[in-house]
């Protein structure tokens, strides 16, 4: 499949049948730049829109107080962002933010809940793909509060890769730390370690993926639980 574009490189917008996607959202459907760092909801209030990455990655993070982060998912080329619109939730306790940057496309709350009721195929997919998103944010406390960092670095990589159309990531210590919720120091080692061992490359905030089956191997059994998931609820989605 080329990426020069195309709403059908998100994998929900690509399972719709042909007519549905001519009568339904694909007309309305905006293509926008999502670069890192970029906010699409905050916690506490309604999403205005719903986002389908194609070449970018969404994190839902925790924020605490104190001014604390915790990933509990990554969203990508597989999902979608702003569940809320559809389940009626009206609003989140998590911020969505681009911690890969790149494109997606955009799409009214109202018009994604309008379809939503219709039923039909839109609404099976879309709550399909809620139930493997929970199961993400279910193993990702697991993971958080019984594996070591290294198993867990591994872990979020694998997510992040298996959303995108290439090996690679471009992002800070920092921004990783506060994805793990974790000092940014101990991101430094465990990265480094990963490279010593020929794993990964990373240098200047670009992390390039050199022995994936490698990784696998050293992340803990939360990645393998949520990719067999989110295959079996998706699939009849062309996942990569």
């Amino acid at each position: 499949m080329s990426y020069a574009h195309d709403p059908r490189q998100n994998y929900l917008l690509a399972a719709l049948p042909a007519d549905e996607r001519a009568a339904g959202l694909f007309p309305q459907l905006e293509r926008i730049p999502m670069p890192l760092g970029m906010v699409l909801h905050e916690p506490g209030r309604p999403p205005t829109h719903a986002y389908f990455p194609t070449t970018s990655i969404v994190s839902l993070l925790y924020l605490t107080e104190d001014g604390g982060s915790a990933e509990v998912a990554v969203i990508g080329n597989e999902g979608v962002t702003g569940i809320p619109l559809f389940l009626g939730g009206e609003s989140t306790i998590n911020q969505a933010v681009v911690h890969s940057a790149g494109y997606g496309y955009r799409l009214r709350g109202q018009v994604l809940r309008d379809e939503f009721v219709q039923g039909g195929p839109i609404q099976r997919l879309l709550l399909r793909y809620t139930q493997a998103l929970f199961t993400q944010m279910a193993q990702t406390a697991v993971c958080n509060r019984h594996h070591a960092l290294d198993q867990q670095f591994c872990r979020w990589l694998l997510l992040s890769l298996d959303r995108l159309p290439f090996n690679r990531l471009v992002m800070t210590q920092q921004l990783i730390a506060n994805m793990l919720g974790v000092r940014r120091e101990s991101v430094s080692v465990v990265a480094g370690k990963l490279q010593e061992t020929g794993l990964i490359d990373y240098r200047r905030g670009r992390i390039t993926v050199i022995d994936r089956l490698g990784l696998e191997e050293r992340a803990c059994e939360c990645y393998a639980v949520v990719k067999k998931e989110t295959d079996r609820l998706l699939s009849d989605i062309c996942l990569p």
